[in-house]
């Protein structure tokens, strides 16, 4: 019964138990994303290598996704996405994540959650109106996080990479059954009720004026892996 109340103590940080408005959480929430974003380019032994950040069809960032349970395991969490268009980086569209998942599992953990989402496959799965990892979409860990989840042989060529920050004390983590669908109600506040998630995605939706800080970070961190590579590749011409 203490682990329960504890458990939903943190979920209660979510920002569903928050009384702002629906567009207000909405800012706060593509702010953290953003920040989340830099950190995780800023730290050299957990940043997104550089031939995966620039192949990478879409980004997802989901902070404080907040895992618990006692053997069966409980995911939650209100991120962003955005994907490549002939334009750029499209307007944010906004995302949840939530499900349940089976292994040991001891204790309750907020994690900050980085997807990058390969190829047109992977895209067209965001795209729908919702989809189960693992059944859906093959995820595997990316090949520089730190710990995201148990699959550590799954190849390469999966549809989605993840990149993990905890916060807390947690065993076992996985993200198998997890669904990923779109935020009705963030949309709406954002966009309007006529707009649809693909419609964002695709690039048909102008970016709000509190997205600036988000796409900026999606651009950061491609620039780094663009000007890191090039620097590399010059390093090594020198070499020889």
């Amino acid at each position: 019964m203490k682990f329960i109340m504890v458990l939903l103590s943190v979920l209660c940080v979510l920002p569903n138990c928050s009384g702002e408005p629906e567009r207000v959480k909405d800012i706060h929430r593509l702010n953290h994303a953003a920040r989340v974003l830099y950190e995780t380019m800023r730290a050299p032994d957990q940043r997104i290598p550089d031939h995966i950040l620039k192949g990478a069809r879409c980004v997802a960032v989901i902070p404080h996704l907040v895992k618990g349970g006692l053997i069966f395991g409980a995911e939650e969490g209100k991120g962003v996405a955005t994907c490549r268009t002939a334009r750029g980086w499209s307007a944010p569209a906004f995302i949840q994540m939530g499900g349940g998942s089976w292994g040991t599992q001891v204790g309750v953990e907020a994690v900050d959650l980085v997807m990058v989402v390969r190829g047109k496959e992977g895209m067209d799965k965001l795209l729908a109106s919702k989809f189960e990892i693992g059944r859906d979409a093959s995820v595997a860990v990316g090949p520089v996080g730190r710990h995201s989840s148990e699959n550590t042989d799954a190849k390469l060529n999966a549809l989605i990479l993840t990149y993990s920050r905890a916060k807390g004390a947690f065993l076992g983590m996985t993200f198998d059954g997890a669904v990923v669908k779109g935020d009705e109600d963030a949309r709406h506040a954002m966009y309007g009720r006529g707009v649809t998630t693909s419609e964002v995605l695709l690039g048909r939706v102008a970016p709000r004026a509190g997205a600036r800080p988000f796409i900026a970070a999606v651009r950061r961190a491609e620039y780094q892996a663009a000007t890191h590579g090039a620097t590399r590749r010059t390093h090594h011409r020198r070499r020889r």
